[in-house]
Formats: C-alpha cells, structure tokens, sequence
C-alpha cells in the first residue's frame, strides 16, 4: 500500500515539470491582444449562465440584483497542445496573460466581481484549443417596470450583454443549447414577486461603430399582491362601506352624519398618500389608484347626499315658517293677481301651487307643489290659499322634462309616465343604489385587472 502511494507521488512530481514545460511553449510566443482567427473569420463564443440568486427587486429605482457564475467558451487554435493532459486550469492571477472576450453588460448600473479569498475567476484550457473562462459577479441591473396593473402586473426583467469593442464580423455570441442553470436551493430575495421562468433573445444593435450582437435573458416575474390586498384594497373597502352608516342616522342629526362623512373622505385621502409612499412617481393612473379614487368618490357622494338632503329640509322647514308664503299679499297684489288670471284663462292648462302644512315628524316628504287643472273663474275668485306658478313653471321646465318631485304627479299631461323621485326619501334611496353600484363596481374591476 506504501508502495503505491509513493508511485503516485513519483508520477504526480514528473509531471509538475511537463505541465510548466507546456504552459511555457504555448504562451511564449502568444499574444492576448491578439483575438484567436485575427483576419480569417470571426471568434464565435458561446455563453452559459448560472443563476446563485435573484433580488431584491427595487420598485423605486427600477432595477434588481442578480448574481451570476458567468461562462464563456471558444476556441483558439494558438493553445493547442499535444500531451496526455486533457487540460490546464489556470487561477485568476493568470487570466491576463491569455485574450479573454471583452463582455460588458448593457443595462447594469454597477458591476461587482468577486475577489475573496482570491479573484473568482477560472481559465481551462483544453488540449484542442478549447478555452473555458468563468468569472462570478454581481450585477445591479437596469429594469423598467410598467406600473399600470399594480398590483396584478407582471414583468421581464433583462439581461443583455455584448461585446464593448468587436462587432459582429469580429465576434458572434451563441447560446449553448439554451442552458441558463437556475439553483432554487438558494433563498432568492424577490419578496413581492414570484419567479415564472426565463426566456432568451438575440439582436443586432447599429452604432457608429458598427452593428454589434447583443444576446439578453428575460427573467419573467409576477406579484403576488396579498401585501398590497391587505394594505391598501382592504381598508379602502371598509372605509367606503363604512360611510353609508349614515344613511341609518337621522338626518336630524347633522354633527354625526357630518363627522362621519369627513372622517370617510379624509381616511380615503390618507390612504390614497399612502399608497404612493414608496412608489415611482410614474406620469399614469395604476389599477391601485383608480380603485382608491373610487372609493373617495363614494364616501365623497356619501358626504354630498346628506348635504342635499339637509338642504332640502332647510329650505322646506324656512318656507313652512315664511308668513308670505302662508297669506296671499293683501290689497297690493290684488291688480297683479287679476292681471295673472286673465292670462291664465286664455291658457290650455297652467300650474297651481298649493301651499301645505306638514308634520316634519311623520318622515313624509312634503307637497310642495301639486299640479291642479286650469281653476275657473268661480274658483279663480276665491284662491286664498292657491297662487298661480307661471314663473316656477318657465324657471323649472328643464327639469320636470324627466322628473316629478311632487308627491301628486297625475294632474297634467307632461307628468304622466316620468320617474317620480322624492326628494326627502334620497336615504331610503341611497341604501340601496351605494351597494349594489359599489358590488358591481368591483366585480367589473377585479374581472377586467385579473384578465388583462
């Protein structure tokens, strides 16, 4: 056994000397400035990628952290030996001494080579000329994320590289078989993004220096936007539901109603502010700020409707009170009423305003004018409570094309068959037409974003 293993000593020693000898030879009289095929053809090269870890991807900057075991083969005939080694690794302390392609890539920002313990850099040369060269690095690349579905975008990040100073008729990059080894065993850093494979392509970009050949990996990543559910989609439905509480309250109560209200458009507000905080200021609306702006306009409509109802109510309790809605004017507008009658008999059909009293307590909408046919002159005489509306009628034509707001709306041939709203039951109304519009708001949302 001892004798054995002082044989192989003894070879191992022997061949110490060959492999300087051949080292020597083939590097005496070679020039790395030089490319391999120099005025012949061009040095093709072919490129494998070994992936150790992808991320973090920064949104703000746009761009992601990638680090790669880069490997680049092609053959120089100036190398080749004939001896019974298969091959010569030289360390990265050498790798000057051989021509070495000179690869750059175009979207990183910052470029970082490994040198602890020693540089994390490899040649193998083989016995047919065969040249293999790794180098370990980590890039900062340039990625520009299209934010218009966020948070259910998706993107492909590249990686492009090529030659700095030959172009395409000096140097040609090939894909070995498409191999880009990807170790799932290391904790990638992407957080928000789920990786979905990569792809690969191949271009020829003009300069003034020539057309250069420029080969790019396309990492395909997808969010996944629980975080951002929880944040921003989730509050900002409860906040909107939450402002139709006030459809149940009083609209007596104007500080509780009013409070709410704000409270709702000012939560939307934040939320709103907040969701851009750590985002790219980008000149576009994303899906995430159309959904918020939606829901500050329902809480805004929630505040507005207890503003139209309150004043209505006010507008209403101020008319009921008014002595000069109450008593006809006395001798003073007598000549004007006469006058009114006249014109009013040579009409097919004029508009009567009655005035009414009402129980503001008993939650039904006043009527504040009932529409009457054309009074006679026996009736004309004694109108104590009626007044003629021929002023309300040309002030208010547009509006009653299409809607009836008094509670009797039969009594002239343009009301029949319009949509009677009632102004003082617009709580009623709300409770019902704020949800149904708000569910089918969403179902249209989440259809059109998660189809896209």
């Amino acid at each position: 056994m001892a004798t054995c293993d002082v044989r192989k000593e003894e070879v191992t020693v022997d061949k110490l000397p060959e492999a300087s000898r051949i080292l020597d030879t083939i590097l005496s009289n070679y020039d790395p400035k030089l490319r391999p095929g120099i005025g012949e053809r061009p040095t093709v090269v072919t490129v494998e990628v070994t992936v150790n870890s992808l991320g973090p991807i920064s949104i703000m900057d746009m761009e992601y952290t990638i680090d790669i075991i880069f490997s680049q083969t092609w053959y120089d005939e100036r190398l080749r030996y004939n001896n019974t080694f298969e091959s010569l690794v030289l360390s990265g302390n050498l790798v000057s001494l051989l021509w070495i392609p000179d690869t750059f890539f175009t979207n990183s920002k910052r470029t970082v080579e490994h040198a602890f313990t020693m540089p994390n850099q490899m040649v193998r040369i083989y016995k047919n000329g065969k040249v293999l060269y790794t180098i370990r690095m980590t890039i900062d690349a340039r990625c520009s994320l299209h934010m218009l579905k966020f948070p259910m975008d998706s993107h492909s990040c590249p990686l492009s590289f090529s030659s700095f100073s030959y172009p395409k008729s000096d140097m040609i990059y090939k894909w070995d078989n498409f191999t880009l080894e990807i170790n799932e065993k290391n904790s990638w850093k992407l957080f928000q993004f789920d990786f979905k494979g990569v792809s690969n392509k191949t271009e020829t970009v003009s300069t003034l220096a020539g057309e250069f050949m420029v080969m790019t990996f396309l990492f395909n990543m997808s969010r996944h936007f629980g975080y951002v559910t929880v944040q921003n989609y989730v509050p900002s439905s409860v906040t909107t539901m939450l402002s139709w509480v006030s459809f149940w309250i009083q609209r007596d109560s104007a500080p509780a109603r009013t409070s709410l209200g704000i409270t709702s458009v000012l939560t939307m507000t934040t939320l709103g502010t907040f969701s851009r905080k750590n985002f790219p200021r980008v000149s576009y609306i994303t899906a995430l700020d159309f959904y918020i702006t939606t829901c500050f306009v329902f809480c805004f409509c929630a505040l507005l409707e207890f503003a139209v109802l309150n004043f209505m109510t006010y507008n209403q309790a101020k008319a009921k009170d008014s002595p000069k809605l109450r008593h006809p004017p006395l001798d003073g507008g007598s000549r004007a009423r006469a006058r009114a009658r006249a014109r009013a008999h040579q009409q097919a059909e004029v508009f009567v305003c009655e005035i009414v009293t009402y129980d503001d307590s008993d939650g039904e909408e006043p009527m504040p004018c009932p529409v009457h046919p054309a009074p006679g002159p026996e009736r004309a005489e004694g109108g104590g409570k009626r007044c003629t509306q021929l002023a309300c009628e040309e002030c208010c034509k547009g509006f009653r094309k299409f809607f009836c707001t008094a509670s009797e709306c039969e009594g002239s041939t343009w009301q029949r068959g319009r949509l009677r709203i009632h102004l003082y039951r617009l709580d009623n109304y709300s409770r019902v037409i704020f949800p149904v519009t708000f569910f089918f708001f969403n179902v249209l949302y989440w259809l059109v974003c998660l189809n896209l």
